[in-house]
C-alpha cells in the first residue's frame, strides 16, 4: 500500500541580498516558520534533507554542510543528509525526504535549502554556474549550444567573464524555439513583464518593480535576445517544508492545512537529437509525475516553473502539457499564463523577480504553491486553486538540464 505524504508547513525568507546573514542564519529563519506553520517542535523532526550548492565554492565548507548548518539549531540524533543537484536541489531534498516517508522510515521530516550567495565580488558568484555543465568539455559545450541556436559568438554583446554561463545556455534555447517555432523577442518580454508584475503583491521577492513589455525590449541586452529584466538575479535566501505521513499529520494541529503531494519525479536527460523536444526532460518527467498524480495538465489550476529566464518559462509550461509546443511565449503575450488568466503561471514572480538562490530555488517553489492552494496568497491568489504543480530543473548536459524535478499537489 502506497505511503500518503503530505506537506505540513512551509517557511520562506525574502530572497535577495542578507548583509551579515550566514547560510545558517537564512536556515535558521526559514525553518522556524515552517515549523510553526507545521505547529511542529524540533523534537518531533526524525530526518532532515539540506539542499545547499555554493558553500563549497565560496566558503570552503565543502562537507557537512547541513549538519554545520542545522547542529546549533537543536537537530541531533536523526539523519542529516546533504544535497547537491545544481539548481534542482532543493527539489532534490524533498524528493529524498518523500520517499524516506514512503519507505516507511519516518513520519515527519524536513527538507531545507538555504544559499549564500551574494558577494562582494560578483564574479565569484557567477563562477558558481561555471560547475553546472562538463568541466571538461567546455569548448564542445558551447559550440554546440552555439549551433543549437544558429548564432556567432561575436554577436555576443557582453563577455563571458560578465555574465553567468546559463544565461549563455537560455540564449541558446530561446534561438533555438525561434528557430522553430517563430518565437519573437517580444513573447519572451511578455513572459519577463508578467513575472514582474506578479512579484509586486510577493512581499519576499528579491525585485517588486513592474515592468512593460516594451520597458523589458528596451532594457540591456545580456546574450540575445535576452535582456536584463528577462533574467534571473543572483540572490540569498533559504526555504523549508515539513513534510510528513498521515500517521505523522495525526500528531501535528495544524493537520486541517496541510496540503497532499500527489507526485515528486526526479529525472535525468536522455539522448535525443537537438529538436527532438517531445522527449525534452522535462516532458518526460512530466508525464511520469502526471502519471504518478493521476491526473492530467487539464486539471492543473497554477504552476510554478523554472524560469531562470523568461524562455526557461516558455519551454516548460509547454513541457508540462499546459500549452502546445510553441505555444509558451504566445499564450503569455495573450494573458492566458497571467493571474486571472486561463492556467496563472509563476504567480510568486517566478525566478525573474522573485529571485534564484540555487539551493532553495525548488522549495521557495513549494512555499508558494502550498499558499495558492491553501487560499493564502493574498493579492496574487488564484481563484479555486485546487491542484498545482511544480517544475525545477539544474545544471546541462548535452541540450537541456541534467535534473528535473516535477512535483504535483492537491488539496
Amino acid at each position: 500500500m502506497t505511503i500518503e505524504v503530505f506537506i505540513a508547513g512551509v517557511g520562506m525568507t525574502v530572497f535577495g541580498e542578507h548583509p551579515g546573514k550566514s547560510v545558517r542564519d537564512l536556515a535558521a529563519a526559514a525553518i522556524t516558520d515552517a515549523l510553526a506553520d507545521a505547529d511542529c517542535a524540533i523534537s518531533s523532526i526524525e530526518g532532515v534533507w539540506f539542499a545547499n550548492t555554493g558553500q563549497g565554492a565560496l566558503e570552503g565548507q565543502h562537507m557537512i554542510r547541513g549538519q554545520v548548518a542545522l547542529r546549533p539549531l537543536g537537530f541531533e540524533g536523526v539523519p542529516i543528509v546533504n544535497v547537491e543537484n545544481a539548481c534542482a536541489s532543493a527539489s532534490t531534498a524533498l524528493h529524498g525526504a518523500i520517499n524516506h516517508l514512503r519507505a516507511g522510515a519516518a513520519d515527519i521530516v524536513l527538507a531545507v535549502g538555504a544559499e549564500k550567495m551574494i558577494q562582494t565580488d560578483r564574479a565569484r558568484s557567477f563562477a558558481l554556474f561555471d560547475a553546472g555543465w562538463d568541466v571538461a568539455a567546455v569548448a564542445e559545450s558551447r559550440q554546440r549550444l552555439l549551433e543549437l541556436g544558429g548564432m556567432d559568438e561575436a554577436a555576443l554583446p557582453l563577455p563571458a567573464e560578465r555574465r553567468s554561463v546559463f544565461m549563455d545556455v537560455y540564449a541558446a534555447f530561446a534561438r533555438q524555439h525561434m528557430r522553430l517555432y517563430g518565437s519573437t523577442d517580444l513573447e519572451f518580454a511578455a513572459v519577463s513583464a508578467k513575472n514582474h508584475g506578479h512579484s509586486v503583491s510577493n512581499p519576499r521577492s528579491q525585485f517588486r518593480r513592474a515592468f512593460t513589455v516594451d520597458e523589458v525590449l528596451a532594457s540591456r541586452g545580456i546574450v540575445w535576445p535576452l535582456t536584463l529584466p528577462m533574467c534571473a538575479p543572483i540572490s540569498d535566501g533559504a526555504a523549508a517544508t515539513v513534510v510528513c505521513t498521515e500517521r505523522g499529520l495525526r500528531r501535528l494541529a495544524a493537520a486541517s492545512t496541510a496540503i497532499r503531494v500527489r507526485a515528486c519525479v526526479l529525472g535525468s536527460s536522455v539522448n535525443r537529437e537537438p529538436d527532438d523536444l517531445q522527449r525534452h526532460l522535462g516532458r518526460i518527467t512530466a508525464l511520469k509525475a502526471y502519471e504518478a498524480a493521476a491526473a492530467g495538465p487539464e486539471d492543473v489550476c497554477v504552476a510554478e516553473v523554472h524560469d531562470a529566464t523568461a524562455v526557461g518559462e516558455v519551454i516548460q509550461v509547454e513541457n508540462l502539457g499546459l500549452v502546445p509546443f510553441g505555444e509558451g511565449g504566445a499564450a503569455a503575450l495573450r494573458g492566458e499564463t497571467a493571474l486571472g488568466g486561463r492556467i496563472p503561471v509563476n504567480p510568486s514572480g517566478g525566478l525573474e523577480s522573485k529571485g534564484h538562490p540555487i539551493g532553495a530555488t525548488g522549495l521557495g517553489q513549494i512555499f508558494e504553491l502550498v499558499q495558492q492552494l491553501r487560499g493564502q496568497a493574498g493579492a496574487r491568489q488564484v481563484d479555486g486553486a485546487r491542484l498545482a504543480i511544480a517544475e525545477n530543473g539544474g545544471g546541462l548536459w548535452g541540450v537541456e538540464e541534467a535534473a528535473c524535478v516535477v512535483t504535483i499537489l492537491s488539496t
